[in-house]
């Protein structure tokens, strides 16, 4: 089968035409004449030393493109880009709506902000939802990796940023533990070198007020706050959401320097699951929310310092962080209903430096440290049983545990240049990771609750990486990438144990991944699209079953082909869209105890949609205003490793309206679900019952964004 995908892949590249040099130069390009603008503005030969007025602008061009990022204008690799622009017009109430317009992706939203995330992976939960996927804003992952949440985009700032990256597939060797099957980076907006406000309000019919306020004083810096209100259209669902970031630029004795901050903070009353077979169809059904006392309380702030110059010949960068988070929350999610409260503090340093030794030869190489401390609380404030006498779930405290956590890595990559088409990538990690637990609890089985004693552990792995590029034509690249993804054990994997688990039995998880694809333009530029297909096996697979059980050694293998594309019609419409195939199967096999769920060698992986896509049709009649008519489509899917439950999937659609008042006032109309589809955002088996979160109503969001210089 797989070889019929990349077959068929191949035909379609030679049927196609591309060029993703020439968009890359092109920015570049546009860049540079921003920054000799800015010297000819102040009197300056454009082509002498960049002035410190100007400074922001070039550091613009180094932070966006090259230091914050993972893209590379050749790169081996699968990585999308949504721009400001592309961000702005989707107005995300939840970064699920934007992210869900790229290749591969596919979040779950479940009630309010809470999110499951999956990229070239099924929707993964626990341990393996925490550590399975990066995330990043300016480049700095945005917790440390024995810390990770399956709820991970709460934090960063993505209303106002610049840039928003996803890598499908392993990270390049410059970003490590977690980046296993795909990372997301928030690149925040620099200073832009205009002083202007900038504020964007709106408000829907569920209920749901939000605002953004831009503060930018040209070369200064600027700030942004973001804020939701959202009332709840399910009973008892309250949310209030807080995020702001900032960002300066200076120069200082030959440094460029670049500072930047960001914390988030949410309040919200949380709706459980609703159960039946098909019971999001039931629309009284899906408003209920039989757990009103359910809530999650969470902030997270961040900072971090980059200083960058020339040095030995080439670019020298150190970048020191800070980082502190705490959630808490009644997980609604479990039967027995129990409260957590989990939270961790880390600083850092993250070192570089970058050289070109030549026409044909450039090396990058870095050094990463993060030490963290950290902390989980569970505590069950009811007798629960699924039968008269079950003692699995006892009252009082399940963990109370502190982990203080060491992290260090060493990374090199390489870029060599064959010939004047063929270019070769390499790179290489080594990570290190030590954890120092303690726990509060009393050690031993407490019911279906295991507390290890005081101990220690170490993992370390290596993750290699290896692509080449092919530019066919001006309008061609071709290309193959072999990279690995590992992740250590999450805290909560190594101690956070079952009954039936020994202690440290979590591995550190490996995922091998092969890709080829080729992108580029045709149709003299008005068609860019770019084509991939893949495979990946992935050993040590830590998961939790649907009864809840959590499985230390599975084995699962991944495949697909995506496939993205943007085609100019005319002056007026614009068809963009990607569509995504993917088969994702268990390489393992699981009987288990009484009771337990059956995993047979072969079964696909629940959560795992075959088919994934999104189109989006623009008319732009003039320059004024425009129309965008967009639908989403998530395929059928197993909600139990087992293959005996499914969802059925769904399409739903939307539209979006702008029009520009005057120069400085824009009022855009956001239509969701416009065929008022009955359907499951996220569809779940687990402890004997089919669970839903329901997707919204047909809604409309009104709004209007307003500029002040």
């Amino acid at each position: 089968m797989f070889r019929t995908i990349l077959l068929t892949a191949a035909a379609l590249g030679v049927a196609m035409t591309a060029n993703a040099q020439f968009a890359f130069e092109n920015e570049q390009k546009a860049l540079r004449e921003d920054v000799a603008e800015c010297m000819l503005e102040r009197g300056l030969d454009p082509d002498g030393p960049v002035s410190p007025f100007c400074v922001s602008r070039q550091n613009r061009v180094l932070s966006t493109i090259v230091t914050f990022g993972d893209r590379n204008p050749l790169s081996a690799g699968s990585i999308s880009i949504l721009d400001a622009e592309n961000i702005e017009r989707v107005s995300a109430d939840h970064p699920a709506e934007v992210l869900n317009t790229l290749p591969g992706v596919n979040i779950h939203t479940n009630s309010g902000q809470e999110h499951l995330l999956a990229i070239r992976s099924p929707v993964l939960t626990g341990g393996a939802g925490q550590g399975s996927f990066l995330i990043l804003e300016n480049g700095v992952p945005t917790r440390s990796p024995a810390f990770g949440n399956v709820n991970s985009l709460l934090e960063p700032h993505h209303e106002t940023a610049e840039t928003i990256e996803i890598v499908r597939g392993p990270g390049s060797a410059k970003y490590g533990s977690n980046a296993v099957h795909g990372l997301v980076n928030v690149i925040l907006a620099d200073p832009s070198g205009e002083a202007f406000k900038q504020l964007n309000a709106s408000y829907g019919s569920l209920g749901r007020y939000k605002g953004d306020f831009i503060f930018d004083q040209g070369y200064l810096g600027r700030a942004s706050l973001s804020a939701q209100k959202d009332v709840g259209w399910r009973d008892d669902t309250d949310v209030f959401q807080l995020k702001g970031s900032g960002v300066a630029e200076t120069v200082f004795k030959g440094w460029n320097v670049t500072a930047w901050g960001s914390a988030s903070y949410l309040e919200q009353e949380t709706a459980d699951f609703i159960q039946g077979p098909d019971a999001y169809e039931d629309r009284d059904l899906a408003r209920a929310n039989d757990d009103p006392l359910a809530y999650r309380d969470a902030w997270s702030a961040r900072g971090a310092l980059r200083l960058e110059r020339e040095q030995f010949g080439g670019t020298l960068s150190f970048t020191p962080f800070a980082r502190i988070q705490q959630m808490d929350f009644r997980q609604h999610f479990l039967p027995y209903r129990g409260f957590e409260e989990n939270g961790h503090k880390a600083i850092g340093l993250m070192a570089r430096y970058d050289r070109e030794l030549s026409e044909t030869v450039a090396l990058r190489s870095g050094l990463d440290v993060d030490l963290a401390s950290g902390y989980l609380e569970e505590f069950q404030p009811k007798p629960f049983g699924f039968f008269p006498g079950d003692s699995r779930f006892p009252v009082g405290v399940h963990y109370d545990y502190a982990v203080a956590t060491q992290v260090g890595a060493l990374w090199g990559e390489v870029d060599l240049k064959l010939s004047d088409q063929m270019t070769l990538f390499g790179g290489l990690r080594g990570e290190v990771h030590a954890y120092d637990y303690e726990t509060d609890a009393p050690v031993g089985i407490n019911g279906r609750f295991n507390v290890p004693a005081d101990r220690t552990d170490d993992f370390d792995f290596i993750t290699p990486k290896l692509g080449v590029v092919y530019e066919a034509t001006d309008t061609l690249s071709l290309y193959a990438n072999y990279a690995r993804g590992s992740r250590a054990p999450q805290a909560s994997d190594l101690y956070r144990l079952q009954s039936r688990q020994g202690t440290a039995e979590a591995k550190v998880e490996t995922l091998d991944s092969f890709e080829v694809g080729l992108r580029g333009s045709a149709l003299d530029g008005n068609l860019v699209f770019d084509i991939a297909a893949y495979t990946a096996d992935k050993d040590d697979f830590f998961f939790r079953d649907s009864d809840g059980l959590n499985v230390t050694d599975g084995s699962t293998r991944h495949q697909g082909i995506e496939v993205a594309a943007n085609w100019i019609l005319n002056d007026q419409f614009v068809l963009g869209g990607n569509i995504s195939w993917s088969d994702q199967t268990y390489t393992f096999d699981r009987f288990g105890e009484a009771g337990n769920e059956i995993i047979r060698d072969g079964n696909q992986i629940d959560t795992a949609p075959e088919w994934l896509a999104n189109i989006a049709l623009t008319w732009s009649p003039n320059e004024t205003a425009s129309l965008q008519l967009s639908a989403d489509y998530v395929g059928e899917y197993f909600t139990n490793a087992a293959n005996t439950q499914d969802y059925p999937g769904h399409l739903v659609a939307n539209l979006r309206g702008n029009y520009a008042v005057n120069d400085a006032v824009e009022a855009f109309i956001i239509l969701r679900n416009l065929t008022d589809e009955a359907y499951a955002d996220r569809a779940d088996f687990a402890f004997g019952n089919e669970r839903y979160f329901p997707g919204e109503p047909l809604n409309v969001t009104f709004g209007i964004r307003k500029t002040f210089q």
